[in-house]
């Protein structure tokens, strides 16, 4: 079954974190959404990423905002004063990537939230099974909301899926950085992330990746769906390796965490950061008269 599809009805405000310049639009069943946008320089490989990732984090019971394809019509940018976002919508036409946009949200601050050790583990073992190389703590794509963590963001991931003639020669590659990820010190507990690969490694099976790849729309993709099945797949067969790098990797941050020196990593992300992304100060215009935002069950 597809994503859901929504048509734009305003362009409400460009998002400029990140160098794919995602937009705050509405759509017509009164969302707003974060949309990114096939004409972007990322290509349309991002938003496959996008799509498969977020899909198959939900399936194994990871929070995700809903991910929909939102339909643009350029014309919406005309008045747009922005030459660069007119020449992206006009780029754009169509189907593009859209993710719930959660207001009052905040940026992961690992000072500030505390993450169950299992649940980073989670995120962790998801992550190094997609090579999903943008969960630092320079930049975690984490959202605090409703009291719970929420993952963003997943373009970066599935990185070989660029150049799939040497694809397979990563299947067994460990996930690169992963002393910098975010939720390592959460994490730091080797015993929780044995737990969680031998948790979620026996649910990513063939059917459910193939009902992930049928959420991704047809022309998005370059190549079969069924090649990053075999791809994920492998990934899962070779999971010795990657496992292995990053129970060691937990161990040197348990041991940082015994003697009292953790936090010293979520201190220099806050030096480094103001704590709120560009694309929720954007969306301020929603929590000070303008729009009002859809109302949300689960809120």
């Amino acid at each position: 079954m597809g994503l859901r599809r929504v048509t734009a009805v305003r362009y409400a405000a460009a998002l400029r974190e990140g160098g794919s310049l995602p937009g705050l639009m509405e759509g017509d069943d009164l969302g707003t959404w974060v949309v990114k946008f096939r004409g972007a320089g990322q290509g349309q490989g991002a938003l496959v990423a996008e799509v498969v990732v977020g899909e198959l984090a939900r399936a194994l019971g990871l929070p995700v905002p809903e991910i929909v394809v939102v339909d643009v019509d350029p014309r919406l940018g005309r008045t747009e004063p922005d030459q660069e976002v007119q020449d992206l919508l006009r780029a754009s036409a169509g189907a593009n990537l859209g993710l719930d946009y959660l207001p009052g949200s905040i940026t992961y601050d690992p000072l500030a939230f505390t993450v169950a050790p299992e649940l980073a583990a989670r995120v962790l073992w998801l992550d190094a099974l997609t090579l999903n190389v943008d969960r630092s703590w320079r930049n975690p794509n984490l959202l605090v909301w409703g009291g719970g963590l929420w993952l963003i963001d997943h373009g970066a991931a599935l990185y070989p899926h660029h150049d799939w003639a040497s694809a397979d020669g990563s299947v067994a590659r460990t996930l690169p950085g992963v002393a910098d990820h975010v939720l390592l010190p959460a994490a730091a507990r080797p015993d929780a992330f044995a737990r969680a690969d031998a948790e979620l490694a026996g649910q990513v099976e063939a059917a459910l990746l193939t009902a992930v790849l049928d959420r991704v729309p047809a022309d998005w993709l370059a190549v079969p769906p069924e090649r990053y099945v075999r791809w994920l797949l492998a990934r899962v067969e070779a999971r010795a390796a990657w496992r292995d790098a990053v129970i060691t990797a937990l161990g040197s941050a348990d041991e940082v965490r015994q003697t009292g020196q953790a936090g010293q990593a979520g201190q220099a992300w806050r030096a480094g950061r103001a704590g709120r992304p560009e694309w929720l100060r954007a969306g301020d215009w929603l929590r000070t008269g303008g729009t009002r935002p859809r109302r949300r069950a689960d809120a």
